[in-house]
């Protein structure tokens, strides 16, 4: 793998833990108040995230499950850039 291949997989491991703190912060939201470092980096995670998962949020429509609405979006970003910084090590 060139140094390119290199960058790039660095980029999508990078790209997978602002997904993770994204996933963890939305948690912490919802189970207690929310200090405000943490809105911040909130806020910082979904400006990072949101121009990927919104796109594939406008295709894939969240899923209704009684009173309870699952997002797909989220999901299917985050096992797409898993299986794309799986192929880039490949190479």
């Amino acid at each position: 793998m060139g140094a390119l291949g290199t960058l790039l997989g660095f980029a999508l491991s990078l790209y997978l833990l602002v997904l993770i703190a994204r996933m963890v912060l939305d948690w912490v939201a919802v189970v207690a108040s929310t200090p405000p470092w943490a809105r911040r980096a909130r806020g910082l995670a979904y400006a990072a995230t949101e121009p990927v998962i919104g796109p594939v949020r406008r295709v894939v429509r969240p899923v209704r499950i009684g009173g309870l609405s699952l997002d797909l979006a989220f999901t299917l970003v985050f096992v797409g850039v898993i299986v794309l910084r799986s192929i880039v090590y490949v190479l």
